[in-house]
């Protein structure tokens, strides 16, 4: 196969996996216990399938692929050890969804969700809300360091998802447009490593990006995992203020 050839086969099996085996840390290592406050797990059956981020004590926010119907849908705060209960847990019911309304899942544009808890979550030493960019503040530039941090798998093609809470450093790369053939749109920023190593991967989808402290991405999509020239994408967290409020505002 050409390289083009092989390019299209990775795009399609990447979108195609992300999708359908609940979403992606590699490169990165172990977090120290309750470290990452505002880190949320979503499950289904009891089982991780996304990340998510506590931005309220009544809101977590995360990629709209990570939809669930609000009746099946838990989100767990204070979570480390997912193979066991550790007795700090949070495990909270969900109210009402609200998936952005122009959200494209071929195209993964406006790839956002707001999630409101049944009940406000315990503010306490393990469980605190992110902040969210200042849209007065310059975006991240390339170069800039962020942290991506989830339950995904370690390795590209594993199964397995990591039972320990993990976070690589990573950096955003400007212009990752022209890696992804254009499908990168300004809703949407980039970060990783130019020659590969360091990504999230399946099961981490949904879940944070931070930057400077702020909450500037959420995982979205990609080509394979860690790949070289092809850094992760992630929802531009600083577009949707607007919408966040919104939603938060009309349904106090």
């Amino acid at each position: 196969m050409t390289r083009l050839l092989w390019e299209t086969v990775f795009l399609v099996l990447a979108v195609t996996i992300k999708d359908t085996i609940s979403q992606r840390i590699i490169g990165g290592q172990e977090v120290v216990p309750y470290s990452i406050k505002y880190q949320a797990s979503l499950q289904y059956d009891r089982k991780h399938y996304c990340g998510g981020t506590l931005i309220d004590p009544q809101w977590v926010i995360s990629a709209a692929h990570c939809w669930r119907p609000a009746s099946v849908m838990q989100v767990v705060l204070s979570e480390h050890n997912l193979a066991k209960e550790e007795g700090v847990e949070q495990v909270l019911n969900v109210s009402k969804i609200y998936s952005h309304f122009a959200y494209n899942p071929k195209t993964f544009n406006n790839d956002i969700l707001l999630i409101k808890l049944s009940v406000p979550a315990q503010l306490n030493a393990y469980v605190q809300p992110a902040p969210l960019p200042d849209t007065d503040t310059p975006e991240p530039s390339g170069g800039t360091s962020c942290t991506v941090s989830g339950w995904g798998v370690t390795r590209l093609y594993s199964a397995y998802l990591s039972p320990v809470l993990r976070a690589v450093d990573v950096e955003i790369i400007p212009y990752c447009f022209y890696y992804y053939n254009y499908r990168v749109n300004d809703n949407m920023l980039c970060a990783g490593s130019r020659f590969g190593g360091k990504d999230s991967c399946q099961g981490d989808s949904g879940g944070p990006l931070i930057c400077d402290g702020n909450l500037e991405g959420i995982v979205s999509w990609g080509v394979s995992c860690a790949q070289p020239f092809y850094p992760g994408v992630y929802t531009k967290v600083r577009n949707y203020n607007r919408w966040i409020d919104w939603i938060m505002n009309a349904d106090n």
